[in-house]
């Protein structure tokens, strides 16, 4: 099984998280945090900086490591395995601007699109915003049906 090293960024200020509207490739019309592909030669830490500035034209200041997530799902038809790296900022440098893979939009953190996001969202979205730090399993079928997760705290 190939795999896959991510990252995702959420921005979280004053009660509300900065999310991103996909606007192609896999994922189009969901809202996420951004992020993407740990590109050869750079750490997790760096490919989530360098995917925030490329995607919202932001530079999140002082990012802290939340959560690791284990996805066994189909990606393009192939079986894959996916490591999402979360990451947690709540500040930056720069002005949130749409680019033309993302749309960003704030959201209060009581109101969040979860029927618009990835159905695992609403599963682990709220153990980051209580400041948990987790590692986590999913498994999804063909059809992106989630068949079975699991949590434990981070060591």
């Amino acid at each position: 099984m190939k795999t896959t090293n991510t990252t995702l960024m959420l921005i979280i200020k004053k009660n509300k998280i900065l999310l991103a509207q996909k606007k192609r490739d896999f994922g189009y019309g969901k809202f996420n945090g951004v992020g993407g592909k740990v590109e050869n030669g750079e750490t997790i830490m760096q490919a989530a900086i360098r995917e925030t500035k490329e995607e919202i034209f932001i530079e999140p200041i002082d990012p802290i490591l939340r959560g690791i997530i284990e996805f066994d799902e189909y990606y393009k038809g192939e079986r894959t395995k996916v490591i999402m790296n979360i990451f947690v900022a709540n500040s930056y440098y720069g002005r949130v601007r749409e680019s033309d893979e993302m749309k960003p939009q704030w959201f209060n953190l009581h109101s969040i699109p979860y029927d618009n996001m990835f159905p695992d969202d609403r599963l682990w979205l709220p153990k980051v915003l209580n400041g948990e730090a987790f590692k986590a399993k999913f498994k999804f079928d063909e059809n992106f049906n989630l068949i079975s997760y699991s949590f434990k705290n981070m060591d």
